[in-house]
């Protein structure tokens, strides 16, 4: 999986997660209204998936980002290297 597939999974699971969200919130306030306790307790269990996967998202996302900070810092690391054996040569 490359570096923009993670970026991509991590906002396509952020967004899946809040939709479930609203939708649990949605069941919650449904099963409120209605004198449902069932459909609350369901309402609920997807708000906490919804928000579970929402969290897997953002950390995929952290994981990209903190990958692709870590790569230009080896390359920044490399040129000085570079630059500095060029330079000793001289």
């Amino acid at each position: 999986m490359s570096d923009k597939d993670l970026t991509r999974k991590g906002f396509e699971d952020s967004i899946a997660g809040k939709a479930k969200d609203v939708k649990g919130k949605l069941k919650d306030a449904a099963g409120g209204l209605t004198g449902d306790p069932g459909l609350q307790v369901r309402g609920k269990i997807d708000q906490m998936k919804g928000k579970a996967r929402d969290t897997v998202g953002k950390v995929e996302r952290e994981v990209d980002r903190r990958t692709d900070k870590d790569v230009e810092r080896e390359i920044d690391r490399e040129t000085e290297s570079d630059i500095d054996r060029e330079m000793d040569d001289h």
